[in-house]
């Protein structure tokens, strides 16, 4: 009979298998890379959302767009907002109005026409996701969602999405980041190299 695994190695062995899990998603990734080029090349931005650890993952992916993603890579900064990132306004729309509606405010005011909305969402059932992913989809602005478990109620309001498949939160965003990274990283190198 084997060692029994400790702890610390079944989680590595864990986050590595659910990492493995998305190259079956290399297609849509791909598209996604070509998505969001395309839309800095139309002069469009990223708006980002999500809950909790989602919605920080939100801000870090905003701050390496605005700012940069890899220490000797200089460039441009790249136009994107997190629509969850002010406490006043977070609060003053969930006192005010709803918690439901803390992203489709803000989306509404700053959206434009050529802009992308990416969600991100571990179970792709919160409310306030839904009611943004539904108003961009009828205001025809793209969407993505990086989802996980089943993809939720979320999935059919995206034209683009990634489900983590594991129901267990914290690989779900481990993978969201690496995605985020890993897609922002592609984007760069295609502006960086003037790929099409």
């Amino acid at each position: 009979m084997g060692k029994k695994k400790s702890s610390l190695e079944e989680s590595i062995l864990s986050n590595i298998e659910t990492h493995e899990a998305l190259i079956s998603f290399e297609k849509t990734i791909d598209q996604i890379i070509k998505l969001i080029y395309s839309t800095f090349k139309k002069n469009g931005k990223i708006l980002i959302c999500g809950n909790g650890g989602s919605a920080a993952d939100a801000q870090h992916l905003v701050a390496e767009l605005l700012v940069r993603l890899r220490p000797k890579v200089n460039r441009k900064p790249l136009p994107a907002i997190a629509l969850a990132q002010d406490t006043s306004t977070i609060t003053a729309c969930g006192n005010d109005y709803s918690f439901e509606d803390i992203f489709l405010r803000n989306f509404q005011a700053l959206s434009s026409k050529n802009d992308l909305l990416l969600a991100i969402s571990t179970s792709g059932n919160s409310k306030n996701i839904i009611k943004v992913l539904k108003y961009a989809k009828l205001k025809k602005n793209k969407t993505i969602g990086f989802l996980g478990g089943s993809g939720g109620a979320a999935k059919k309001y995206c034209d683009y999405k990634i489900v983590v498949p594991n129901t267990n939160v914290a690989r779900i965003q481990e993978c969201h980041i690496f995605l985020g990274h890993y897609i922002l990283e592609q984007v760069e190198n295609r502006i960086l190299y003037k790929k099409n």
